[in-house]
């Protein structure tokens, strides 16, 4: 029975979303299938290089793109691979966000080309479709206009491509500077169809990659030396071309994902000034009057009218005034301690009662 590609896909990242941490399966999945690489950092953009000669009828072209190993991401890059079958097109692989990290949508053939992110890899490649060329009764038809071709005896044409796509180096979907194209009508159609995973000459192509130092993007920083080859596996010679400049200043920090994570410029709930006044752990830490509820000296009401209500020495009336609860939470209100919090039970009861020699000034 044959499952749409889109029920696989999804399944796959529902999976991936159940995970507790993302990864990289030892194991991948054939590339058809949707989704076998999951990373947490987004790839580098897509460097600036040149196509080198088609080299022979019913070759299509491959572009270059970023793939992640043990060492981090690498370039494999852009080749022209003769196709499977007449009348089938490449739908290129592309990174796109999705369930909480960068998922790696596989390239495959077909008689249509699908989605494969709007990502703008040049040469016929401009987000949506290919417009380098199409079979015409058998035989591959290219488009002069964007593709370097220079043989006798094949179909050739020249037709202006005209890009509605926005003009950038991105190299991946959705997620925090990603591409926001999302699939077209046609596209999905496109995946529907019957597909033929890559070939055995592009996987070797893709492991001969893997193995060569100089192109992680650790080492060339976005601007492989080996850009681009003629035919797959070639990664020397003269028709090998190397970048002229990466796509985007190479920032391996700015590179990761812009996913659900914590976030520490939002205040957590323990944090709010709101809730702090009644949990016990940040009393001592947030002990302002105002939050405590305890009177400033200064402020302190019976020290305010105290002179107004007797102009007579203190001598008498400090020692009584010394056991009030007032003037001991005044004293001790810079530095709180268990020894004042007995003293301010019994504050019913001398507040009912003045001390001697106010009672007069009273009634």
């Amino acid at each position: 029975m044959h499952i749409p590609r889109s029920i696989r896909s999804l399944a796959v990242v529902l999976m991936f979303a159940l995970m507790p941490a993302f990864f990289v399966l030892a194991t991948p999945a054939p590339s058809f299938a949707g989704i076998f690489v999951s990373v947490n950092i987004a790839p580098p953009a897509l460097p600036v290089y040149s196509q080198p000669l088609c080299p022979g009828d019913g070759y299509i072209w491959t572009p270059g793109y970023w793939a992640y190993g043990d060492d981090g991401y690498y370039w494999v890059p852009g080749t022209w691979v003769m196709a499977p079958e007449v009348g089938f097109l490449w739908t290129p692989g592309y990174w796109g966000w999705g369930g909480g990290a960068y998922l790696w949508h596989a390239g495959y053939w077909g008689p249509h080309i699908g989605f494969y992110g709007g990502v703008n890899y040049g040469f016929g490649y401009i987000g949506h479709g290919y417009e380098g060329g199409y079979w015409d009764h058998g035989h591959f038809a290219y488009n002069r206009s964007v593709t370097n071709i220079n043989i006798t005896n094949v179909h050739v044409y020249n037709k202006t491509v005209i890009n509605n796509v926005t003009v950038n180096r991105v190299s991946y979907n959705g997620g925090r500077g990603g591409i926001s194209e999302r699939p077209r009508p046609e596209e999905m159609r496109a995946e529907r169809e019957h597909h033929i995973e890559r070939t055995a000459i592009q996987e070797q192509h893709e492991r001969g990659a893997s193995s060569n130092r100089a192109l992680l993007a650790s080492v060339n920083h976005g601007r492989p030396a080996i850009a681009a080859t003629a035919r797959p596996g070639e990664f020397n010679g003269h028709n090998v071309v190397a970048a002229r400049a990466a796509g985007a200043p190479y920032r391996p920090a700015e590179n990761r994902s812009s996913g659900p994570r914590a976030n520490n410029s939002v205040p957590r709930p323990g944090n709010r000034p709101e809730n702090n006044a009644g949990r016990p752990e940040n009393v001592a830490r947030n002990n302002s009057p105002s939050r405590n509820n305890v009177p400033r000296p200064s402020n302190s009401r019976e020290n305010m009218r105290a002179p107004q209500r007797e102009n007579a020495p203190r001598a008498q009336s400090a020692p009584r005034s010394e056991g009030r609860p007032e003037n001991a939470r005044a004293q001790n209100a810079s530095r709180p301690s268990a020894e004042s919090r007995p003293q301010s039970a019994p504050r019913a009861e001398h507040e009912s009662k003045p001390p001697e020699g106010h009672e007069d000034r009273r009634r």
